[in-house]
């Protein structure tokens, strides 16, 4: 199984985990209720601050706390909403947009350790 990774939706910064190349930075998981998550070294497996992302989903969409649920409707293709996933939480309003998932899964970067693709 791989690692979930997405990017964070106020400064599109690829969400590194602990294992990877690059150092892991404090993330915010928000949900539609203001409820709030903070993460400062992610292992990679969905889990922010102690709450699992997937389960979140599922809670958010009525599915109850089934990760499995979660995940299945992430990758549906059905509308749903969302946790938001973000740097600076108190700059952020909570958007039904889902963040978008990260094509190195958080790890595999390759380059230098100290590149980061983009300007925040």
């Amino acid at each position: 199984m791989g690692f979930f990774s997405w990017r964070t939706q106020d400064t599109n910064r690829s969400i590194a985990n602990q294992y990877s190349n690059r150092k892991p930075f404090v993330v915010f998981m928000i949900d539609n209720k203001g409820n709030h998550w903070m993460e400062d070294n992610y292992e990679g497996y969905g889990v922010f601050g102690g709450k699992d992302f997937y389960e979140l989903l599922a809670e958010m969409n009525g599915l109850g706390s089934d990760r499995s649920a979660g995940i299945d409707l992430s990758f549906s293709g059905e509308p749903y909403i969302s946790p938001n996933l973000v740097e600076r939480k108190v700059d952020w309003t909570y958007t039904e947009e889902e963040p978008e998932h990260c094509e190195d899964q958080g790890f595999f970067y390759g380059g230098d350790e100290d590149e980061e693709e983009d300007d925040y």
